[in-house]
């Protein structure tokens, strides 16, 4: 049996290839530490749990849902999103709740492209849009995201090219995997830059809670809605990753587009999980200033874990990862990766999956225990060699 051809040159995703190997290499004993994935070990608010518990037990709920997701849901997303980040939207036209954001990137690739047609994407960036887009029909034209640059898209290099066949661009603030926060200036350039340029821009806004003082959201630029589209998520910011719960966010003509393509993909998400999430929405202040106390508490033991490895980094990174520099006798993030996996039992990711700016770099999650961390420095420390420490 031939594949489609849409597949060709779309490899597994990585991390389904190495937790493979990592699974043959516990079942050999070696107990390997995971310090790669994003997937939040914390649960959610007790009270969300409850609310899946309570609504799940009642008869009437295990019928197939509305495409567009229930009232309740859109209803607790706009309040969210106007008091967390000051913007407006309509709860009947404006949201489209998601199976997870993931689905999402998919969703708006297949709404969007037509063969050939070209889509700006970060490097390095989260490697799932670049699939999406090839697996749309579409071309990938990268954007580089520098350190000298404070990995900020350089929009005057990029206005000097040809952009007549390039229809989306991605943008990731707080970036993954860089850590660098986003801010008014640079959300106002690159509305303008879709302005200017006719070109769609999807914001992939994940991680706006996690280590962030102000979250912020590219929907509160003046004029935004007339260029951008928003996928937020659940995920990380309530310990809801298994949960499959995110959105879309932005005009009402695009969120119609969307759904278009999305009716004829799936339906609707189990209404107890939507009214749990509804739920999880609801929480104040106090709820993401708990789950930051334990995310910074570990930060600071990543932090020792990379000054082991002789890696440079900075301190002011937010999101649930911390990037860094890797020692100057390695050529590639790749290189530290295997060293500290098949010598050390710890796996770390290379920056080099997130596109080829990223390969003199290493990626470290969050999501682990205090213990696991310390854990993991304790087998690192008799190989590690001196190196320079971490920068501001």
């Amino acid at each position: 049996m031939v594949t489609a051809k849409r597949l060709k040159g779309i490899g597994e995703y990585y991390f389904s290839q190495k937790l493979r190997e990592i699974d043959e290499l516990n079942k050999q004993g070696k107990n390997i530490i995971n310090l790669g994935i994003g997937s939040p070990d914390l649960p959610p608010h007790p009270e969300v749990i409850k609310v899946l518990q309570e609504e799940s037990a009642k008869p009437n709920v295990h019928a197939y849902q509305s495409y567009k997701g229930s009232p309740v849901l859109r209803t607790a997303i706009k309040d969210w999103y106007k008091k967390w980040y000051n913007v407006e939207l309509n709860a009947d036209t404006e949201i489209l709740p998601l199976i997870g954001s993931k689905e999402g990137i998919m969703h708006i690739c297949m709404t969007y492209l037509n063969e050939g047609d070209e889509v700006l994407v970060p490097n390095p960036g989260y490697p799932t849009y670049r699939s999406a887009v090839k697996l749309a029909g579409g071309v990938c034209v990268d954007y580089e995201l520098t350190e000298a640059n404070e990995y900020e898209p350089d929009f005057e290099t990029l206005s000097k090219t040809d952009l007549s066949k390039v229809k989306l661009l991605f943008v990731n603030y707080p970036q993954m995997p860089t850590g660098i926060n986003g801010n008014r200036d640079l959300f106002e350039r690159i509305v303008a830059f879709g302005r200017q340029h006719n070109i769609l821009i999807v914001h992939d806004n994940p991680y706006s809670f996690i280590l962030n003082d102000e979250p912020m959201s590219l929907l509160s630029i003046d004029g935004a809605k007339e260029v951008v589209i928003e996928l937020n998520s659940l995920s990380k910011s309530h310990n809801m990753a298994g949960w499959r719960m995110g959105m879309l966010c932005g005009a009402k003509e695009r969120i119609d587009e969307v759904i278009c393509f999305k009716s004829n993909m799936d339906s609707g998400m189990f209404l107890p999980a939507q009214l749990a999430a509804a739920k999880a929405l609801s929480l104040g202040g106090d709820w993401y200033e708990e789950v930051n106390k334990v995310y910074n508490e570990r930060r600071i033991k990543v932090f020792e874990l990379l000054e082991l490895l002789g890696c440079e980094y900075s301190t002011s990174q937010v999101g649930m990862f911390v990037w860094a520099k890797i020692p100057r006798q390695y050529k590639t993030g790749y290189e530290v990766s295997d060293e500290v996996l098949y010598n050390s039992n710890v796996f770390i990711t290379p920056g080099g999956i997130f596109g080829t700016a990223g390969n003199g770099y290493i990626r470290v999650s969050l999501c682990g225990s205090i213990e696991r961390f310390e854990e993991a420095i304790g087998r690192i420390k008799p190989l590690a060699p001196k190196g320079e420490h971490g920068e501001d």
